[in-house]
């Protein structure tokens, strides 16, 4: 199997899950339909292309590598339009996204043309790329590597820590960060927890927009911080 993993990062990330008109919340990572959303665009694909429920069987993991803070917008919107005589009715919707939040995002598939043709179109995509809504563009070109012979939690188990540095810099008293996996179940098969999560892509068609259910498998992993590392270095070099 070969892996593509992607780097997640911008002001602000949303990732909505079921939700109702008023109230829009995200999940605390990026959803797989998310990223298959993201890798449709890229290569070109509307969202009426039966070809993107295909994408479902990449292989799917991601990373909390940054753990981002919680903010609630709201916005003025019109529910039933007015007449002459009576004036319509607005209401308020309130969405939640992430600010400054790192995620790393790795797909896979024994299919390494298809892969080749992903990372291609990350980076020269067909369409606009945003981390779950429209208003949430990524933070300058993304970063991506490919790893050969692996599947994606193995290379995210691998991988070094990817926050900002003044978020590991905030952390330098811990020797190690301890992040979580979140992946297909059948990529963690002894993980101690599951859960099933309205995930799976059947059609982004604004006039039928529907998902299906995926079980998904969670860990943690620790990694190392490399700025206690250096601080550790400064104290023996003094000493």
């Amino acid at each position: 199997m070969k892996t593509l993993t992607i780097k997640l990062t911008a002001p602000l990330q949303a990732y909505g899950n079921e939700a109702s008109f008023e109230r829009r919340t995200s999940w605390p990572a990026p959803s797989k339909s998310a990223v298959v959303g993201m890798i449709a665009a890229a290569l070109g694909m509307r969202r009426e292309d039966e070809r993107i429920k295909s994408l479902n069987d990449l292989a799917y993991a991601v990373r909390v590598d940054q753990i981002g803070k919680t903010m609630t917008e709201f916005q003025t919107v019109e529910w039933k339009p007015g007449t002459r005589k009576k004036p319509g009715t607005r209401k308020l919707t309130y969405r939640d996204h992430y600010q400054d939040a790192v995620y790393v995002a790795a797909v896979g598939s024994e299919d390494e043309e298809l892969i080749g043709k992903i990372e291609y179109a990350l980076k020269h995509p067909r369409f606009q790329l945003y981390l779950g809504r429209r208003a949430c563009p990524p933070a300058g070109v993304l970063r991506i590597e490919s790893f050969a012979d692996t599947d994606p939690v193995k290379v995210l188990e691998n991988m070094p820590w990817q926050a900002e540095k003044w978020y590991q810099n905030k952390q330098k008293r811990k020797a190690e960060f301890t992040a979580e996996i979140i992946a297909d179940a059948n990529l963690l098969p002894d993980a101690a927890f599951t859960q099933t999560v309205k995930d799976r892509v059947e059609s982004f068609d604004p006039q039928g927009r529907c998902f299906g259910f995926r079980l998904t498998a969670k860990e943690r992993i620790n990694l190392k911080n490399p700025c206690y590392e250096q601080k550790s270095q400064d104290i023996m070099d003094y000493l």
